[in-house]
């Protein structure tokens, strides 16, 4: 009924304004294939798409509110198809008929949870409680720049944050292996079942799409190695990211991490040898790069510098929920090629186009892709295209590797440089996060006092500043007098 209802009003506002359903998509930067699926009442637009949208068509944000929503549950509604995926997934896990998983869902009263205060080195210091001393030849990422000093939950190797790869096809050889032994997941379907209320109160996205587990790696001399194989990501959102949420509760508490006090994290991920260890554990993993973008002098602003970009994450995202993060930051995972995307440069540049310039249709978690080649060169936004056109344009290189204690994930942090200065000029105004941010900050590589603050700032995810840590290390080196910042010292 609500779908209906939303289709008809939908499809009238459209007509309205005067547009096709071609030109609608055009104008959104979408496939046309979205703006009939909006107007099927498949799935809505996304939050971050609103003003747009509500521009083209005329609308008010909150006529556009009321076209696009059904009485006060719509968030509800929309949330629970969304996570239809997850139900069914789950349901077929513990063997229980369909529909059991929702009923259990709805059942679920969430209440809120309280998160003050949790900065990043308090989570990072228990964690280090939790595991105790790294074995030989691994530590906790620490660094120290200007007078900041900063503890991260990572876990790495010398040789993994002293290298610079470059991600093209000769040093990018990460690489897909088939079958695989992997026992099956081990699911705490009470638990399940509560993070699924959560994230359909809050609009989390929780999709079942394939995601790359790791599965080996291997830094180096110019190259990072390895092998992934294809998991579903429902399964690491109901299992290992759950860790996550349980740590923050225990803290909250103010209780302490302890080995036997954790039940999840002593059941998933207890020691140093089980993170270290990928063939009996799902290690899904991320990418996610420091950008910086050149600038011309500016009479107005300054001398020629490197714009960095941070975001501040969105609620609906499934981890590091509010914390700060580079962008792009992005799941490892597959469009429709599993062998060629499982380099990191593949999703780095998917990740580029959804979260910094406007590709929607390249985001798997609101549906299935219907384009048989999603990066075709005759698909990609403007920005990105002419990024292309000229491989000296941009730089992507790989500047570290480690796993985070915070879920097990693997973390390759990386750095993209845009170095032709036109590109700002050009397009800086077709720069625009995605859902997955509720802010976005811009920050000059020539300042280095607000650089120096925000390498201190708390309310980082211990990723986020791990690449972000790496990246200002390899742009220092690289980025001539257009840097000045002080010295980072790394102290693990």
């Amino acid at each position: 009924m609500g779908s209906a209802w939303r289709r008809r009003e939908l499809v009238s506002a459209r007509k309205a304004a005067g547009l096709t359903q071609e030109k609608l998509a055009e104008v959104m930067r979408v496939d046309r294939s979205t703006v009939i699926r909006w107007e099927a009442g498949d799935y809505a637009p996304l939050p971050f798409q609103w003003p747009r949208l509500a521009r083209v068509l005329g609308r008010s944000a909150d006529e556009l509110r009321a076209l696009l929503e059904v009485g006060a549950a719509a968030g509800t509604v929309l949330a629970g198809v969304e996570l239809d995926p997850a139900f069914r997934w789950l349901d077929r896990h513990v063997g229980a008929n369909p529909g059991t998983i929702r009923k259990r869902v709805e059942g679920v009263r969430v209440a809120a949870r309280p998160n003050a205060g949790l900065g990043r080195r308090r989570v990072a210091e228990a964690l280090a409680s939790y595991y105790g001393e790294p074995p030989a030849g691994h530590s906790m990422y620490a660094a120290r720049c200007g007078a900041a000093e900063v503890l991260t939950s990572v876990v790495t190797r010398a040789e993994w944050t002293d290298f610079a790869c470059s991600l093209t096809f000769e040093g990018d050889r990460i690489a897909l292996r088939s079958g695989g032994g992997r026992p099956p997941a081990r699911v705490d379907d009470a638990a399940a079942v509560r993070r699924l209320a959560e994230a359909a109160a809050k609009d989390v996205r929780i999709a079942d799409v394939p995601i790359y587990r790791l599965a080996d790696v291997r830094v180096e001399p110019g190259a990072v190695a390895g092998e992934v194989e294809v998991a579903p990501f429902v399964e690491y959102a109901l299992t290992m990211d759950l860790l996550e949420r349980e740590l923050t509760d225990s803290l909250s508490a103010a209780e302490r991490l302890r080995p036997g006090g954790a039940p999840l994290r002593d059941r998933y991920l207890p020691d140093f040898a089980t993170v270290l260890e990928l063939r009996n554990r799902l290690c899904a993993g991320g990418v996610l790069a420091l950008t910086a973008i050149a600038r011309p002098a500016d009479p107005y602003r300054s001398e020629a510098d490197y714009l960095l970009l941070v975001q501040e994450r969105s609620a609906r995202v499934v981890n590091a929920a509010g914390r700060l993060a580079v962008i792009p930051k992005a799941f490892h995972q597959p469009l429709n090629d599993h062998r060629a995307d499982a380099r990191i440069g593949a999703t780095l540049r998917r990740a580029l186009e959804k979260e910094l310039f406007g590709r929607a249709d390249i985001d798997n978690t609101a549906g299935g892709q219907r384009a048989a080649d999603p990066m075709h060169p005759g698909r990609l936004s403007a920005p990105m295209r002419w990024l292309t056109e000229r491989p000296e344009r941009m730089r992507m290189e790989c500047t570290g590797f480690g796993f985070n204690l915070v879920s097990g994930n693997y973390e390759f942090a990386s750095l993209v440089v845009i170095e032709d200065e036109e590109f700002w000029p050009r397009f800086g105004g077709d720069v625009e996060a995605n859902w997955e941010a509720a802010g976005m900050r811009q920050y000059s590589t020539r300042d280095g006092d607000l650089i120096t603050e925000l390498f201190g700032e708390e309310n980082w995810s211990n990723e986020g500043l791990f690449a972000f840590i790496q990246g200002l290390r390899r742009l220092a080196q690289i980025g001539g007098d257009r840097v000045r910042i002080p010295d980072i010292e790394l102290r693990c």
